[in-house]
């Protein structure tokens, strides 16, 4: 069973997929911003936060496979859909390969070659004696509240080692034919102080799939929605409100 939060109300969904390490609700302060014309439902992916993973399978096809029977069980498609990190490369992976089931994709801060840029996670403790020794491990990451939300209530790390390796590993490849394979409107943003998405490949990125709009953050890093929430909803808001048909609210179903 995989775990969701969910914004609630009356708004247009918009499916958020979050990175390796996170959860859904790292999304909170999106979910906040886009009411009331859009609901926000982001899942704990396979492995993260709330939802189990009882496979071991942490490839791409069945991260893909995970956001497309998400959309179909809960009735979305053609889906809104926001990735960061590895949820971007499965928003753009969706998209291509099940393009009836999303409608518009926003892809923060990764690119058509992820880089081998991997956090070596092997030997983190996997318990704190409270949330205050957690906070001071993480303090030496690059997002350490990012990560503190992957803690629960009794000091536990809320995914596998292994579990978060094999997922980093497994997003590292070539999925250009998958970028260039989407064809429903898409939005890229990137972040000025990116350790996985340089200007270059953005820029390249753009350029072999016209039609793509690059919004750049700056002196902004990987976590552009954590660390300016404000630009980057007004961002996300006006793309989707610039798609066909585009409404700005909807009245409650039912």
């Amino acid at each position: 069973m995989t775990h969701y939060e969910d914004a609630g109300g009356p708004g247009q969904p918009v499916l958020a997929l979050h990175g390796t390490f996170g959860r859904g609700r790292t999304f909170a302060a999106l979910a906040d911003r886009l009411r009331p014309d859009y609901r926000l439902i982001a899942p704990d992916l396979r492995g993260h936060g709330a939802t189990p993973d009882r496979t071991g399978d942490f490839s791409r096809e069945a991260f893909v496979a995970d956001a497309a029977r998400f959309i179909e069980t809960h009735d979305l498609a053609p889906a809104l859909v926001i990735g960061h990190s590895l949820g971007g490369v499965t928003a753009y992976q969706l998209a291509a390969r099940h393009p009836e089931l999303v409608r518009a994709v926003v892809v923060e801060d990764v690119g058509a070659m992820p880089g081998d840029a991997i956090l070596d996670v092997t030997g983190w403790p996997t318990q704190f004696a409270d949330r205050t020794e957690a906070a001071a491990f993480f303090a030496a990451t690059p997002a350490p509240e990012y990560f503190l939300e992957s803690v629960d209530a009794d000091g536990r790390l809320m995914f596998d080692l292994d579990a978060m390796m094999a997922a980093q590993r497994g997003n590292v490849g070539d999925w250009w034919a998958d970028w260039l394979a989407v064809r429903q409107p898409l939005l890229l943003l990137r972040a000025t102080n990116s350790f996985l998405l340089g200007a270059d490949h953005a820029a390249e990125m753009v350029r072999r799939r016209p039609g793509t709009r690059l919004v750049t953050f700056a002196d902004t890093g990987h976590w552009i929605h954590r660390e300016a929430p404000d630009a980057y909803v007004e961002a996300v808001r006006g793309f989707f409100r610039s798609l066909p048909g585009s409404t700005t609210s909807r009245p409650p179903a039912g």
